[in-house]
Formats: C-alpha cells, structure tokens, sequence
C-alpha cells in the first residue's frame, strides 16, 4: 500500500515531495518529464512488482512536477538542481545501501548522481538512450517548442500527443520550461568510468533519447534490457515492471 505524501525542503527552501511503497530494500525511482511519481511508477503497476521483489519504493515528485513546489523564479532551476535535490534526500533519509532507477528525465538525473559521486548498489537508466545523456540539447529544444504554445501543434503529432500528456498532468508550463535549464550533459568518458552495474532498459520502438544499446556497450557493466513498447508505452506496460525488478534481483 501507498503511505501518504510526505515533504522536504532542498536545500534553497523548495518544499519536495516523495512517496513510498513497500518495507524492503531501499530503491529510488526517478520519473520522467511532465510525469510523477503517481503516474511513472505507480498508476501501472511498476511500484506494486518492486515491492512484491521485496523493495521499498521512494519516488521523489521532481521539483516542478506532481506535488513538488512549481516555483518561478529562475534562480530555483541552476545546472544540476534535480541531482543535487535526490542526493538531498537520500541524506535525509540516511540511505548508505540502495539502488537507483529513474526513467527519461529520471534516468538523465540517475546519470548526473553518479557523475557527482552517488554510490547506490545498482542503478537502472530507462527510456533513455547514449545522446540523451551525453548530448541533452536535441530534447530540450523539443520540449521548449512544446512547451510554447501546448495548443498549436496538430493534432496526432507527437508534440501535440507530449502536450496532451502535460495538459492531463496539469503541468506549469513556465515551472517546466525553467527545467530545461537545469540539464547538464554527461561526457561519455564520464559514463565509461562508471564502475557499478547499470541496467538499460528501454522500448523497442523507443528512439527518443537516442540509442539505449550504444549506451549499455559504453557502460562497462551496462546490461540492455529490450522490452515492448516506445517512449510513451513502454512505461505502462508490465513487462516494465518486471524488467526493473529481474535486473535488480539477479
């Protein structure tokens, strides 16, 4: 069963919030952009196959998402802020012996916590590809032209299907934007440092964050996990579920 929305603040006064499922090994999911905790882990049933594999499932809403604080101001969104926010609550929580998943902007900010020296058991990069990490300009100039005008693209297109996703999550439009000013690239000689197992997992027909297999060949002990489904659906389904929770008990 889902426990109640608890808080914390970061470390420039931004109220967060986190969630929590299960009573086993600690875990940390990360949820994409424009999404939640509620949505990317819990609506389909991700959370429920993690704590039935015996984790207890943290899942932080991202500063400017969910029940998180949605601020404004630019000087909330420096380089970095999402990592440096989970790192602040994996102290506050007193996690030493963990792991560490996040799906899209999640996973983006999985590999920014290992960059800054993060040191979970495992990590799991999902819906994510080699150019999403290492070259993040392609995806912020596609959602800075969503975010725009969420009523001017036609209809069916996958910009119009991205703003029907953040109009249903009633997202802030100018707290996201803010958000795309906050990511940083990881050097793909940074990521072939990594010296823990990273899982990669990612749908078949999912190309939006680049190549998931160049990311687990450059990773030296990145393992590619292929399930059905493209960026939008393959977090719905269960074999996503079932594939987080295989590769961290293997």
């Amino acid at each position: 069963m889902t426990q109640g929305t608890d808080f914390f603040e970061a470390a420039d006064g931004t109220r967060l919030a986190w969630r929590q499922m299960g009573e086993g090994r600690p875990l940390l999911l990360l949820h994409g952009f424009c999404s939640d905790a509620q949505t990317n882990w819990i609506k389909y049933g991700a959370a429920e196959q993690l704590v039935a594999a015996g984790f207890r499932c943290i899942m932080p809403d991202l500063r400017a998402h969910g029940e998180s604080d949605k601020p404004h101001d630019p000087a909330c969104y420096p380089p970095d802020v999402l990592a440096d926010d989970a790192m602040a609550l994996i102290g506050q929580l007193g996690l030493t012996d963990y792991d560490l998943a996040g799906y899209s902007l999640g996973a983006r900010t999985v590999a920014r916590m290992l960059a800054k020296g993060a040191t979970p058991r495992r990590a799991i990069l999902s819906g994510m590809g080699l150019e999403g990490v290492s070259s993040t300009d392609h995806r912020r100039t596609h959602f800075r032209h969503i975010l725009a005008d969420l009523d001017g693209h036609p209809k069916g297109s996958p910009a119009w299907m991205a703003a029907m996703f953040i109009k249903g999550n009633q997202g802030d439009p100018v707290a996201l934007d803010r958000i795309l000013d906050t990511f940083v690239d990881t050097p793909e000689a940074v990521l072939a440092s990594f010296t823990l197992p990273v899982g990669v997992i990612c749908g078949a027909d999912d190309q939006d964050n680049g190549s998931a297999a160049r990311l687990a060949d450059l990773l030296p002990h990145g393992a590619l996990i292929t399930i059905p489904g493209n960026h939008m659906s393959a977090v719905t389904r269960p074999e996503f579920g079932a594939a987080l929770a295989a590769y961290l008990t293997a």
